[in-house]
């Protein structure tokens, strides 16, 4: 009885290990450096939909500064399961005029690609 006792923890912890759960929390659409909003940049959370056998991921960019900002990003693409998905894109950078909407998207031909992340930094 003894031995059963001190073998749970163990066990325990094996189970909580072996879970189907994601490798990566994808319910997060949206992450962006503090000094994305300080720069006056509002961006969108990413819509996707599907459009000629791929997955397309759009968002929009507000710059409501009166200068442009240059605002650099990356798109995310996950499957069900939270892997990402290969290939993995390139960042990008743009500048945002004064005062207006950017949109920027991506598409990704894998149809197993269902979430998508959207990261924005300066």
């Amino acid at each position: 009885m003894r031995a059963l006792l001190t073998s749970l923890p163990l066990v325990l912890t094996l189970v909580a290990c072996s879970s189907d759960k994601p490798v990566i929390n994808t319910s997060q659409a949206l992450i962006m450096e503090s000094s994305v909003l300080s720069a006056g940049i509002l961006p969108s959370k990413p819509t996707l939909s599907e459009q000629a056998g791929q997955q397309r991921a759009v968002s929009t960019l507000e710059n409501q500064q009166n200068k442009p900002v240059t605002v650099h990003y990356r798109f995310y693409w996950y499957d069900d399961k939270g892997l990402e998905i290969q290939p993995f894109e390139t960042p990008r950078t743009l500048v945002v005029p004064a005062n207006q909407r950017v949109e920027i998207s991506s598409q990704m031909g894998n149809l197993m690609a269902s979430k998508v992340r959207l990261y924005i930094y300066l």
